[in-house]
């Protein structure tokens, strides 16, 4: 079939497997263009198919040498639909790392849930033994809560008041003012459950119990925070609310393995394209700045840049690991930098409809937006006859049902 992106707001409903095994293979090429990492040797990466867990299953078994248990949801094609872009970024995975000759395993479940945690249990027990590096980077807008069995749903609003602010349609590039009503304290206490740290520690508590997390192991999730700009939406919002849990339970989790030499860590990320980031208001705007401008600095990185970068100048780098006075890794400090901040605001002053392609990087957002989902990747021949069917290389599948 001919696969091509088709949209609905901020969500592709369409992947292409050839551009998403084009964009893996780049992410491979540049960890191999890197200094060898003197890293983990058996790594879980729990929301393993995209983003920053995809890049850092990347960087620890091209960088480093490591086997790798991955967890994602399962998402193959059918007659009337193609996989997800995960699915086919995972088999993308799978096959280079076969070919690399490297260990490699697919869970394939709903994260949240205690049969996915048995069962990468068992896998890792049965395949690595124990895991020294447990990377957690589930990004999802819904939970069944295990304990209760009731599903729960996040929301991205403001905190006690409306809040009001430019915002772009990025398919059109129409310029515009939201205002997005507060959060009720339901919607904040849910947004919490979703996207706090609950579930790390839940899976922390999974490994330890089943005896395959490793003496010394480290763990990390990923958080952000962000210019003034974005404040009153994002961390002074209700997701701000779960990223201080989600702060909070790293050190938590950090206290309880210090005694067989663990770590636990929030590493905080620059802005980037997801499709997570593409859901809230104003972020979309503030990227596309952000990209001009860092673009034209020569300090723009992308997932597997910051993953490098995290690996190799703070996680095992020399020495200890350099955290800010809240205990976070920062690898935001590029996009926080004074004189960065300082033009995006100046821009942001100015920026219209009118001026948007001169003011901001829109195209370059838009582009890695359909990148996401395998599309307007270079090298990829759109209009060929695809296949849409990928399996997974023999034997690293694990799915949690058959």
């Amino acid at each position: 079939m001919i696969i091509k992106p088709r949209t609905r707001g901020f969500i592709c409903t369409t992947a292409h497997p050839n551009g998403c095994a084009a964009q893996v293979q780049q992410q491979i090429d540049y960890i191999a263009g890197k200094p060898r990492l003197e890293g983990p040797k058996k790594v879980l990466v729990i929301g393993a198919s995209t983003g920053y867990g995809l890049s850092a299953r990347i960087a620890a078994a091209f960088g480093a040498g490591a086997a790798t248990v991955g967890v994602y949801r399962p998402s193959k094609s059918s007659e009337t639909r193609t996989a997800s872009a995960g699915w086919y970024n995972s088999a993308a995975f799978e096959q280079k790392a076969a070919e690399a000759g490297l260990r490699s395993f697919s869970v394939t479940g709903d994260a949240f849930s205690n049969e996915t945690k048995a069962k990468t249990i068992e896998v890792i027990r049965s395949e690595l033994g124990q895991v020294d590096l447990v990377v957690y980077s589930v990004a999802s807008a819904r939970r069944i809560n295990p304990k209760t069995g009731e599903a729960v749903n996040s929301v991205l609003k403001p905190i006690g008041a409306p809040y009001t602010n430019k915002t772009v349609n990025f398919h059109s590039g129409e310029v515009s003012e939201v205002t997005i009503d507060p959060a009720t304290e339901e919607e904040i206490a849910a947004t919490v459950e979703v996207m706090g740290g609950e579930d790390w520690q839940l899976w922390i508590d999974a490994l330890r119990e089943g005896g395959v997390l490793a003496e010394g192991a480290t763990t990390i999730a990923y958080s952000y925070i962000g210019p003034d700009l974005t404040q009153r939406i994002y961390r002074e919002g209700s997701i701000g609310q779960a990223k201080d849990h989600l702060e909070e339970t790293a050190h938590q989790i950090g206290a309880q393995l210090a005694d067989n030499g663990g770590r636990a860590f929030v590493s905080v990320s620059k802005a980037l394209v997801t499709q997570s980031s593409s859901a809230i208001p104003v972020v979309p705007l503030y990227v596309s700045v952000l990209y001009k401008i860092m673009k034209e600095k020569g300090l723009h990185e992308g997932c597997i840049e910051q993953t490098y970068r995290l690996f190799a100048e703070r996680l095992y780098g020399e020495g200890e690991v350099p955290v800010d006075e809240k205990g976070r890794i920062r690898i935001d400090d590029w996009e926080m930098r004074s004189d960065v901040q300082e033009e995006v605001a100046d821009i942001w002053e100015q920026i219209s409809s009118d001026n948007i392609s001169q003011l901001s990087d829109l195209e370059g957002y838009r582009k890695e937006f359909f990148q996401l989902f395998g599309f307007e990747t270079d090298g990829v021949d759109y209009e060929a006859d695809t296949n849409p069917r990928v399996e997974m290389p023999e034997g690293s599948l694990r799915p949690v049902q058959e």
